[in-house]
């Protein structure tokens, strides 16, 4: 098994061959290739979707899970290093899936581990497995990646599931608008990636003006998390709310999608518009790290 700690550890043909395995898996949701196989789900950070779809994915797969959703009741409550607690679980499993709040923890722990690590996120900085979820969701409603005009709206300066995307999708070609307010712009360092690839993208504080053109609505949460200073956040917090009267002038295969969880960013009225495709977005993610964790990657 390999290692997935940045997007970047996957080449365009592997992304391409881990679509190919979702789709299998999706049809045959059963299979026992990681019978007598330990896995270690380690989650320093709250996770509902990421940290049980993992867990299904491995149960659908015949493997085994040890590990913990609160380190309140571990060894890092007592101060262990980072260094340590990687150092002795890899002893335990056969492959070590980790989320943590520090940018960087999870290539840290790929120094340190003896085992193929998979960054679930951390911090702010990438959350791998979402992107390869999010992309099935795209092939799957769009019918390619090739070219795809996909809007990113709300926090683009902490949203980890952003960054990764964007990398995946430079891939394809995809064209790019970034929808934000100033103080959560997509970072610097993102947009001269793109520039080099030579990827067209736009900025801008209106999320109406570039949606009739979107193929894709890609929703974030501004996070309360990431920030220090609460009245930045609470100034913030409401910058965009989707709505179903927003959608009228969309493509008709238009799709939204949003990693979860939601808090005010897209109204409940948006739900039942066939146009919504969150909530089919999540159990993607348990064919996508099925396709992961599978050896044939």
């Amino acid at each position: 098994m390999k290692s997935l700690v940045s997007i970047h550890d996957f080449s365009k043909s592997e992304i391409l061959k881990i679509m190919e395995l979702a789709a299998h898996y999706e049809a045959n949701p059963y299979e026992n290739i990681l019978d007598g196989h330990v896995v270690a789900t380690l989650f320093f950070e709250p996770s509902t979707r990421t940290r049980l779809s993992f867990e299904s994915a491995i149960n659908r797969l015949g493997g085994r899970v040890i590990g913990f959703s609160d380190t309140n009741a571990t060894s890092v409550s007592k101060g262990e290093t980072l260094h340590d607690t990687i150092s002795v679980i890899s002893n335990y499993c056969d492959m070590i899936i980790m989320r943590h709040n520090i940018e960087g923890a999870a290539r840290y722990a790929s120094e340190v581990s003896t085992k193929p690590i998979v960054n679930a996120g951390d911090g702010a900085n990438q959350h791998p497995s979402q992107t390869l979820l999010d992309l099935y969701s795209i092939m799957k409603t769009q019918g390619t990646l090739d070219n795809i005009n996909i809007m990113m709206v709300g926090d683009l300066k902490y949203g980890r599931t952003v960054h990764s995307l964007l990398q995946a999708l430079a891939h394809f070609k995809a064209k790019f608008t970034f929808v934000s307010p100033e103080e959560l712009q997509m970072p610097t360092e993102y947009k001269k990636f793109l520039y080099e690839q030579g990827i067209e993208f736009h900025e801008t504080t209106d999320i109406m003006e570039h949606m009739p053109q979107a193929d894709i609505i890609y929703m974030t949460r501004v996070q309360r998390e990431r920030f220090s200073d609460t009245m930045e956040y609470e100034r913030v917090k409401n910058s965009y709310i989707l709505r179903n009267s927003m959608l009228d002038n969309t493509k008709e295969n238009m799709r939204i999608l949003h990693p979860l969880p939601r808090v005010n960013e897209i109204n409940s009225d948006v739900d039942k518009n066939p146009k919504a495709y969150y909530f089919q977005q999540t159990e993607n993610g348990v064919y996508t790290r099925m396709a992961k964790l599978s050896p044939y990657v």
